[in-house]
């Protein structure tokens, strides 16, 4: 399944700490979401993008979005991930791949791991439909985030 801009999103609860779930389904259809996956917490790419949407929070705050990071790591290292970095959006842990699996995010093999999210941000609008995507098969990519908030803001 591959979910893309003009699909209904996928509804989903992740937890983002040991046993405390996340029910990102409950904003879809309600808010504008944006699920930011990305290959591994603590590597040098990911956490210069999730510093970069800390950074710039503010502009992110005004958009009134409600901003999920996904990766694959256990929530044990997703906790510390956002902890260490003081990001003000929950880092989710897919560990099961299910969410990555459903929206088509995951790389078959990266660098000889199997199943690594790709980096890939969807944008949803209010009535559950993805209005913006954006999947990279390269792990150093970068996304466009003035690309990703106008997608957001085009959706108010």
């Amino acid at each position: 399944m591959s979910i893309r801009t003009g699909d209904q999103a996928a509804s989903f609860s992740l937890p983002a700490a040991p046993g405390e779930p996340i029910d990102v389904g409950a904003h879809i259809g309600r808010d504008r979401v944006v699920l930011l996956f990305f290959p591994l917490a603590f590597s040098s790419v990911c956490t210069d993008e999730m510093c970069r949407m800390r950074d710039d929070w503010s502009a992110w705050s005004r958009l009134d979005a409600k901003v999920f990071g996904i990766c694959i790591d256990s929530p044990f290292v997703t906790a510390k991930f956002r902890a260490e970095l003081d990001l003000p959006f929950p880092i989710l842990s897919d560990f099961n791949r299910e969410v990555a699996r459903t929206y088509d995010a995951l790389h078959d093999d990266l660098h000889g791991l199997k199943d690594v999210t790709k980096r890939a941000v969807f944008v949803i609008d209010e009535t559950g439909q993805v209005v913006y995507d954006w999947v990279s098969d390269d792990p150093g990519a970068m996304p466009d985030l003035a690309a990703v908030r106008e997608a957001v803001g085009a959706s108010l």
